[in-house]
């Protein structure tokens, strides 16, 4: 399925843990070369050396911090360095702290809007150039339902950052028509990943009893729609967001589950 990205170059922003490396462990399963991004070379190095075992394709690390416009030139450059180009960009990385609004400081806004929204800006800026003469650039984003659709206590500069990417999406998708580059984005539920662990088992069984399917979601469940994404077969889709929730988002109250 979706046999048009063995081969390519593929970069993910955030890939060597949670969403991030389900989505570059689903990518170099179909045969891409992948490029995963990271602040924590360690952590990063183990990840490509595992990924390297799962698919036909190479799977390399490259230490960045999205953050920073220097960070992202620089995963670009080592992704065209190493294979030879960049066809799909994968901006993932993404942080996301606790804080209400009562106790949220200027440093906490600073660090997520940083992170999830001028990420976002500098790593397609960054890719604009191999993208283009890919022929067949794409970027997928990875968003969230929360923020552009729903909301929940002490994410506000999450949701903020999530809702503003999809802003980004709708005018980069205009302005990289004519480029041949799609622009669209993954807004994953409540996937099964070392973040939502942390959130503890309570909030774990809570959180699968209100999505209808009754379970959590898989990292690979968002990697499966990037991959769409970045295949030939949806070439003349740009512009859109995809759901991928179980449901999640549909009833009204748990009442409506029956």
């Amino acid at each position: 399925m979706f046999g048009s990205v063995v081969g390519r170059t593929v970069l993910v922003t955030g890939g060597t843990r949670g969403i991030g490396k389900g989505i570059a462990r689903v990518f170099a399963e179909a045969g891409a070369d992948v490029v995963i991004a990271g602040r924590n070379a360690e952590v990063g190095e183990a990840c490509a050396e595992e990924l390297s075992t799962v698919g036909n394709g190479r799977v390399a690390f490259v230490p960045a911090d999205v953050a920073t416009r220097a960070g992202c030139d620089a995963a670009v450059a080592a992704a065209v360095d190493w294979f030879g180009g960049l066809d799909v960009l994968c901006a993932n990385a993404g942080i996301f702290p606790d804080a209400k609004l009562t106790d949220m400081t200027e440093g906490d806004l600073d660090a997520v809007l940083g992170t999830n929204v001028k990420g976002t800006f500098f790593a397609v800026q960054a890719a604009l150039e191999p993208l283009t003469a890919s022929g067949h650039g794409r970027v997928v984003l990875t968003s969230s339902i929360t923020g552009p659709i729903t909301g929940f206590p002490g994410w506000s500069h999450y949701g903020a950052s999530k809702a503003a990417q999809l802003g980004f999406m709708r005018t980069a998708a205009i302005e990289l028509a004519p480029r041949g580059i799609t622009v669209n984005a993954v807004l994953p539920g409540n996937i099964e990943t070392e973040g939502l662990d942390e959130l503890g088992p309570d909030y774990r069984a809570t959180m699968a009893a209100s999505i209808p399917m009754k379970r959590l979601g898989s990292v690979a469940d968002i990697g499966h729609a990037a991959l769409f994404f970045a295949s030939d077969e949806a070439g003349y889709v740009t512009g859109q967001a995809l759901v991928v929730d179980g449901g999640q988002v549909l009833p009204e109250s748990l009442e409506a589950l029956g």
